[in-house]
């Protein structure tokens, strides 16, 4: 086993490096290695994984005794939902291309329309691969397996680089408004013979912008496809000949449900609301013209409000775990130890960014208001990030806490209260019977009459049954709030407050507002190229660390 994970992990390492080495040339010298070389390298290393993907669904995973244990913590729902979500935009980011592609025929490659066509059929065999097989432990021809794994692992790897160091587009549209700038200042544009953005300038069509456009929005999403791609992939390559012992499966697995929690729902509610207020608010005046200085301030000061409560709340949580007389959970668990891994690594994409954006602002003027808000951003964001990650790491590494009798009472209660309705409304039934018997037959109009009167009482049961019901769920509902100690019940109202203020947060930089990017401060401090691979390093990942965090918060309420 060991010697298959070093063969595997050697065999991603090169490939990983020379990949490296084709994006790193393109970078540096434009001439002897182009975007279409880096193209062909990787639509060879496509192939090779999809042909690994097929054989596995077709033969390997059909084989006898190939799948007898399955990961039951691998591939939660909510990450292969991500999968689903993050590579439906990354199809459409690859439409857009090749409609764009196609209109600039005249001035682009043919390998700029083939090679997003060959990700398109990549994207959704990898999508099926891993909703169908994430939670495999595969017991049949362990080192090939390892290998493709470790393959299509350092595929996404070298997609992921590419997309964050590409720019090709993005300059086009730059230069593009540029040149509109200086004919508005009564400035002749300054082209170059052979000046390829020059040549390549998207019509005045419809269809044209809505390709540019649209391929600048999704272009995150799939930088955070690669990233998800990886996380799966590597939890695989670890089960890849595991056995499961039986008696190590818990035998009752705690479930979400939505009670003991108050205030946290409460506020979290309040923080999305505003959250989203500000976020259309910023859109309306990024999309219409440059935004300006005001919605600027808006903006961070929303996060300067709410970074400091998620800190404080984490503080408060982390505290409440160290008060606790829960054992920590020593079993291996491949998903957990990844879970912590994601998390401080895809960390370091926030914490990087702050820090690039506190070295600018101090070495420019700190003292004006926009870049004292900026400042105090970064720096929150900092302490925000470590506290959040403290906590929840402490919590997944705690024993659940089952509550063996808590749910036992109310139902039986439940369950003697509609046995005892039960022969009531038999001898309402019944007596209505005999009634009917003594009535004369011959009366028409007095059996409508019993009619009606036996349709308004079922109506009044019935109402009287729904009322109850709610009456059940409430005191239930109050029971359990009241009867779990302080401790449990501030951890579950801190972790669900964390949820839903981790979410908006994942909102609001994934569907377009990007002012760490647009307020031009370190992009003319850095320059463009320069904070542009910043930006598309840092930004995916602290995207994901936003949508990792929620799936850990969740653990860590549903255990508490």
């Amino acid at each position: 086993q060991k010697a298959g994970q070093l063969f595997s992990g050697l065999l991603a390492m090169n490939v990983v490096f020379l990949g490296s080495a084709f994006i790193s040339s393109m970078i540096f010298n434009h001439v002897a290695i182009t975007l279409a070389d880096v193209w062909i390298l990787l639509s060879i290393l496509k192939v090779l994984c999809l042909c690994w993907i097929i054989y596995y669904l077709l033969g390997t995973s059909r084989q006898p005794h190939a799948v007898v244990y399955r990961d039951s913590h691998a591939g939660p729902i909510w990450i292969r939902g991500s999968v689903l979500l993050f590579g439906s935009f990354s199809i459409l980011l690859n439409a857009f291309q090749i409609g764009y592609s196609a209109i600039l025929i005249q001035c682009k490659s043919r390998v700029e329309i083939v090679f997003p066509s060959i990700d398109i059929l990549f994207i959704c065999t990898q999508a099926f691969f891993l909703w169908r097989h994430s939670k495999d432990c595969i017991q049949v021809q362990h080192n090939f397996t390892r290998c493709g794994l470790m393959l299509t692992i350092a595929t996404n790897l070298l997609l992921w680089l590419l997309a964050v160091t590409n720019d090709t587009i993005h300059l086009e549209v730059e230069s593009q408004l540029r040149e509109v700038e200086q004919r508005f200042e009564g400035k002749a544009p300054f082209s170059h013979p052979c000046n390829e953005t020059t040549l390549c300038r998207c019509p005045n069509t419809t269809i044209c912008k809505v390709f540019q456009k649209g391929y600048i929005l999704v272009y995150p999403f799939n930088t955070e496809y690669c990233l998800v791609c990886c996380s799966v992939l590597y939890v695989m390559w670890k089960n890849v000949g595991r056995r499961i012992s039986h008696h190590l499966v818990p035998h009752v697995k705690p479930k979400f449900k939505l009670q003991g929690v108050v205030f946290g729902p409460l506020l979290g509610t309040a923080t999305v609301v505003i959250g989203i207020c500000v976020f259309m608010m910023y859109q309306i005046q990024a999309t219409g013209s440059a935004p300006n200085r005001q919605v600027f301030i808006m903006y961070y000061s929303y996060y300067i409000v709410l970074l400091p409560l998620m800190s404080v709340g984490a503080v408060i949580g982390t505290i409440i775990h160290a008060l606790e007389k829960r054992e920590l959970d020593t079993l291996k668990n491949p998903t957990r130890s990844l879970d912590v891994i994601l998390l401080m690594g895809a960390a370091l994409g926030q914490i990087g960014m702050s820090y690039f954006s506190i070295v600018a602002i101090v070495a420019t003027d700190p003292r004006d208001l926009l870049n004292s808000l900026i400042l105090s951003y970064s720096v929150l964001l900092i302490f925000q990030t470590i506290t959040q990650n403290v906590f929840i790491i402490d919590g997944l590494h705690r024993q659940p806490f089952v509550a063996a009798t808590e749910a036992r009472h109310p139902g039986h209660a439940g369950q003697r209260a509609v046995a005892s309705e039960l022969p009531g409304e038999e001898e309402t039934t019944t007596s209505s019977k005999q009634e009917q018997t003594q009535i004369f037959p011959s009366k028409e109009e007095e059996m409508k009459e019993e009619q009606n009167r036996e349709a308004y009482d079922q109506r009044r049961v019935s109402m009287l049954e729904l009322g109850q019901e709610i009456r059940k769920a409430s005191l239930s509902y109050l029971h359990s709030y009241s009867h779990l100690s302080w401790k449990r019940r501030a951890l579950r109202e801190i972790s669900f407050f964390l949820v839903l203020c981790n979410i908006i947060l994942w909102v609001m930089p994934t569907f377009g507002a990007h002012p760490v990017f647009e307020n031009g401060l370190e992009k003319s401090f850095y320059g463009y190229s320069t904070w542009f691979a910043i930006v598309n390093f840092g930004l995916p990942l602290g995207v994901f660390y936003r949508m990792h965090s929620v799936g850990g918060l969740l653990e860590v309420y549903v255990t508490a």
